[in-house]
């Protein structure tokens, strides 16, 4: 049923391996019905293109820690776990990929969770998790990032008109009972209530307010413009009578 309504479209994931985790999961899916052909296999399966023949459905995975540009920090040459993040630069990396896309579900959150250092208009505005800069909190970084990312999609993606965008909100930890590395463990074997996942709390129920605060900024702004749009035309029939 899913490859007959996606018949001749292009689906894209795009953000960290979170959305590749999704991909491969629907890949996994659709593979029951037919198997699809890898056209695009990039390193460290950071960039892939499935495709389905019998359905001409494309299927892909992109690559991007922050949606925006950043720049990892390196110490006599050996990579550190810092970044300098360029808030309001889209990364052209993977927006160079979208023509033709016409379902892109985009998600980001858990790389921007270390050391980052963040600059606007190529100025330093402060940091993440750090004491030599005015720390700004990284549900700050994710909200810019994703603002700037938005703002492209609608307005200086040209060739992203009439291309839908999802947003995955951010994810709630999959491990509980302590730290990832420090006595954490997974072992639930059901998925979280939806009560459950209304009564989180602290900075994951932060960041999922602050993407949700931005989405529906440009919901309320695409709702806008097609409103007066309307009225323009209304206007325009009247004067013809």
């Amino acid at each position: 049923m899913f490859l007959n309504i996606v018949q001749g479209k292009k689906l894209a994931f795009i953000g960290d391996s979170l959305a590749r985790n999704q991909m491969e999961s629907l890949l996994c899916l659709l593979s029951q019905v037919e198997s699809p052909l890898n056209t695009n296999k990039s390193t460290e399966g950071k960039y892939q293109t499935w495709y389905f023949p019998s359905h001409d459905f494309t299927l892909m995975v992109m690559w991007t820690q922050f949606l925006v540009q950043a720049t990892q920090r390196t110490v006599n040459g050996t990579a550190t776990d810092v970044f300098d993040i360029h808030l309001d630069k889209i990364n052209s990396e993977w927006t160079n990929q979208l023509p033709g896309i016409n379902f892109a579900v985009i998600s980001t959150g858990n790389w921007f969770i270390r050391k980052t250092y963040l600059h606007k208009d190529d100025k330093l505005l402060g940091c993440t998790l750090c004491s030599d800069a005015k720390d700004l909190g990284y549900v700050f970084a994710i909200k810019n990032a994703l603002s700037t990312t938005l703002e492209f999609l609608l307005s200086r993606c040209k060739e992203c008109e009439g291309m839908m965008t999802v947003l995955r909100t951010y994810t709630p930890s999959h491990f509980e009972h302590g730290s990832w590395f420090s006595g954490g463990n997974c072992n639930r074997t059901q998925l979280l209530s939806e009560s459950e996942v209304m009564s989180l709390s602290g900075n994951a129920w932060r960041i999922r307010e602050s993407q949700v605060e931005e989405f529906g900024k440009i919901v309320k702004r695409v709702e806008n413009e097609e409103k007066m749009m309307n009225e323009e035309e209304e206007v325009g029939v009247v004067g013809c009578e």
